[in-house]
Order: C-alpha cells, then sequence, then structure tokens
C-alpha cells in the first residue's frame, strides 16, 4: 500500500510538472489548445474580442484585458500569455532592454489626436507654446508631439507638459487643469462628444506616420512553437478584417467591452485604423521610431532590430491573401 501511495504521488508530481512547463497555451479536454491574449482598455485594441467568431478547430482564445501598455509587455516577458497587443514604445523599451520582446504583427495605426478646449484660442500648433500640455511619459504619443514641435522648431521646453493617464485626459482639459493633450482614443472622441474639446490635429505628419499599436510574443514562441504564431495570425488578420469591413460590429463591441457611450466611440473609430500586416514601410517607421527614443534618451541603446521585429509570418501570410 505505501509503495502504491509512492507510485501515484510521483505520477501526479509528473503530471503538474507537465502541465506547468506547458505554459500559457495548455491542453483542455481531449485536445483543445487555449491561446491566451493580452490587450488594453482601448478601442484600438479591440480586435482580440473578434477572434472567437474566426478560431479553427482545436482552439480556444482566452482574452485578458491590461490597464497599461507595461503590463501587457510584462506579460509576454513572464509568458503569462502567449501573444500581447499594446504600443510600440513599450515594445521598443522591452527590446532595448533586452528583453525577449518579438514584434510578429501590427494591431493598429493611428488612434491618437491632439486635443484643445473647445473655446481655446489654440488654432495651431505654435500656439502651444508656453501651455500646459497633458502628455504620458514613455508612451509612443510622447515621442510623436516631440517630432511635431520639432517640426515647428519648438522644443518640449517651450511648452508645459503635466503628466496625465489617458484615462484622466479628457476630465482634466474640461476641469481646465490643461490647455491641451496629447491623447489615445476614445479620449479625444469623449472630448469631442461631450463639446469640451476640440481636435488640433491628428499628429500623422512626422516619418512616424501613424505607427502605433504591435503584437508580439516571446522570442521562445517564435523558434518553438511557429505553428501556433502561424494560427493565432491567421485568427488575428480575420478579426481584423472582418473589425474594418463592418463598422457597426467594431463599434457595437466597443460599446460592449470598454462600456463607453456609442455616439463616442462612433467619433473615435475612424481615427482608427486595425490591421495586422508589417512590411517594409512599417518596419522603416519603427525603426525611426527606435532612433527618437534612443536621441530623447528612453532608452540606452536600440533593439536587435534582426531579432526583435520578425517579418517572416506576415510575409508568409501575405502570400496566402
Amino acid at each position: 500500500m505505501q509503495s502504491r501511495r509512492k507510485f501515484l504521488s510521483s505520477v501526479g508530481a509528473a503530471v503538474s510538472a507537465s502541465l506547468l512547463a506547458a505554459g500559457p497555451a495548455r491542453v483542455f479536454g481531449a485536445d483543445t489548445v487555449v491561446i491566451k491574449v493580452g490587450t488594453l482598455k482601448l478601442i484600438h485594441a479591440i480586435t482580440p474580442y473578434f477572434y472567437e467568431k474566426f478560431t479553427p478547430a482545436g482552439y480556444k482564445i482566452e482574452v485578458i484585458p491590461y490597464e497599461t501598455p507595461t503590463d501587457g509587455k510584462n506579460a509576454v516577458v513572464t509568458k503569462s500569455v502567449d501573444f500581447g497587443t499594446y504600443g510600440i514604445a513599450a515594445a521598443t523599451l522591452g527590446g532595448a532592454a533586452g528583453e525577449p520582446v518579438v514584434i510578429i504583427g501590427a494591431q493598429c495605426n493611428k488612434g491618437m489626436a491632439i486635443v484643445v478646449g473647445a473655446k481655446s484660442d489654440i488654432k495651431t500648433l505654435k500656439d502651444l507654446r508656453g501651455k500646459k500640455v497633458a502628455i504620458l511619459p514613455g508612451s509612443t504619443q510622447e515621442v510623436v508631439i516631440l517630432n511635431r514641435l520639432e517640426q515647428e522648431k519648438m522644443t518640449v521646453k517651450d511648452i508645459i507638459a503635466v503628466r496625465v493617464p489617458f484615462s484622466e485626459m479628457p476630465a482634466t482639459l474640461e476641469r481646465g487643469d490643461v490647455d491641451a493633450y496629447v491623447g489615445a482614443e476614445p479620449g479625444p472622441s469623449i472630448s469631442l462628444a461631450k463639446g469640451v474639446g476640440r481636435i488640433l490635429e491628428y499628429p500623422y505628419t512626422t516619418p512616424i506616420g501613424g505607427l502605433n499599436m504591435v503584437m508580439t510574443t516571446h522570442a521562445d514562441t517564435t523558434k518553438n512553437k511557429p505553428e501556433l504564431i502561424r494560427v493565432f495570425l491567421e485568427i488575428h488578420r480575420k478579426a481584423t478584417e472582418y473589425a474594418m469591413g463592418n463598422r457597426a460590429a467594431f463599434v457595437d463591441m466597443t460599446v460592449l467591452k470598454l462600456g463607453q457611450p456609442k455616439a463616442t466611440v462612433e467619433v473615435a473609430a475612424p481615427n482608427v485604423e486595425l490591421t495586422w500586416d508589417v512590411d517594409g514601410d512599417w518596419v522603416k517607421r519603427a525603426r525611426y521610431y527606435g532612433s527618437q527614443m534612443l536621441e530623447m534618451k528612453q532608452i540606452r541603446a536600440l533593439p536587435d532590430y534582426n531579432t526583435f521585429i520578425d517579418t517572416k509570418f506576415v510575409e508568409a501570410l501575405r502570400k496566402k491573401t
């Protein structure tokens, strides 16, 4: 009896160890593979909620929402999720620090805006000189606004930069605590819908263009689970194209998952370009973005772009479409 108990105990320990080693993609039932996907609570990160519609037999999607890009990036690094989407800024910070983050595709372009008070006399970017401007340090939007200021022969010293989270920017502007903010949707559209804000500009004229959110995975996944990436990116592509081709479904899903008023989401949707592809022009913009982070001393060195951006999976997918 004693030996039988020891045998069962050893078997149980071995099974537990194998399940832990399996990581986020676990087997449920007979042979269902669960794919864990981390996303942000933003309209331009809504695509994962459409994945279920395009998931093939044998796979199941589990969407895990995060509050900040850093949380999403850390989830990928720790393998708490199989795939994660967040801004190019967080991804570049991770890659530059030597973390095992790999960009395998894109999530969205655009989705940002510079907003001023509805009754403000600020008409151009140059009018922000000496004004309080809400900016989230370390965000994609920070690099974009600094690029725009440079285009206007200005620097961040010409404005009064105020650190404000994206979710608080509309309220901060409405209270008059700041004169403008560089926000992420649906923030700008909330200000517009309430009649308290006005779009100063959509800042897509820099070499960064509309570059915004990326789709990432752990470096080990690219080496050990290439088939999982191929399956996932096919789901991601189909969901992206469906959401972009069905604006009503895009709006309704955003209202359902984010709890924003439909009128606000309808204003925000045209400023969001969901995407999946990573081509040569995209990579060029991403590299430029990294150079700007380095120049601004947000990072100490550039990521190794030979491994940080892996385009072979989307290239193969592009050939199939």
